[in-house]
């Protein structure tokens, strides 16, 4: 899981989350078949923690590269 930061407009607070982003990820892949059945929709969703409540979830996607723009390079 990489360091993912929200959008200011997201409900989900300002501090940074985690988020799934490997694209083999069962959740992911099997994310694109569930949705399109259910919903008739073109998006998947992948795996986000928050670190400080601990609640997990999905967070929606539409591409493979969606919310990459939002990744927390880690400053060592």
């Amino acid at each position: 899981m990489l360091k993912w930061q929200p959008p200011v407009e997201a409900n989900w607070g300002t501090h940074p989350q985690y988020v799934c982003f490997n694209d083999e990820c069962s959740y992911y892949v099997k994310g694109w078949e569930w949705m399109s059945s259910q919903y008739q929709q073109k998006v998947s969703y992948r795996h986000r923690l928050d670190p400080k409540t601990g609640v997990a979830g999905p967070i929606p996607v539409w591409s493979a590269s969606a919310l990459r723009d939002r990744i927390i390079e880690d400053e060592d």
